[in-house]
């Protein structure tokens, strides 16, 4: 079960993810990603209630960046100790901006 809070203000927009990111619930978030970057140059993912992610949630994670590198900026805040480990293991500490 995912759900998924957003926020917009001016050409900002808030992800709040809470429960898991995984094969079943990636597609949501992507349908959400892919519908809501038109104009936004500041992408904020917040994982504070983010329980689990897998790869398939890293996948969109990563195709949201791609988009982002074109017209902005996309940040990752409030990870857990366990996701934050997920990224160190699969190099995406390197690939994403985590606070």
């Amino acid at each position: 079960m995912l759900s998924i809070e957003k926020a917009k203000n001016g050409n900002e927009r808030k992800l709040s993810l809470a429960g898991r990111l995984d094969t079943t619930t990636a597609p949501q978030l992507e349908a959400e990603v892919k519908e809501n970057l038109d104009g936004t140059q500041n992408l904020i993912f917040d994982f504070e209630n983010l329980e689990y992610i897998s790869s398939a949630g890293l996948r969109v994670l990563l195709s949201a960046q791609k988009i982002m590198n074109k017209q902005g900026s996309m940040v990752v805040r409030n990870s857990s100790e366990e996701i934050r480990e997920i990224f160190e293991v699969t190099g995406f500490s390197d690939i994403l901006t985590i606070e």
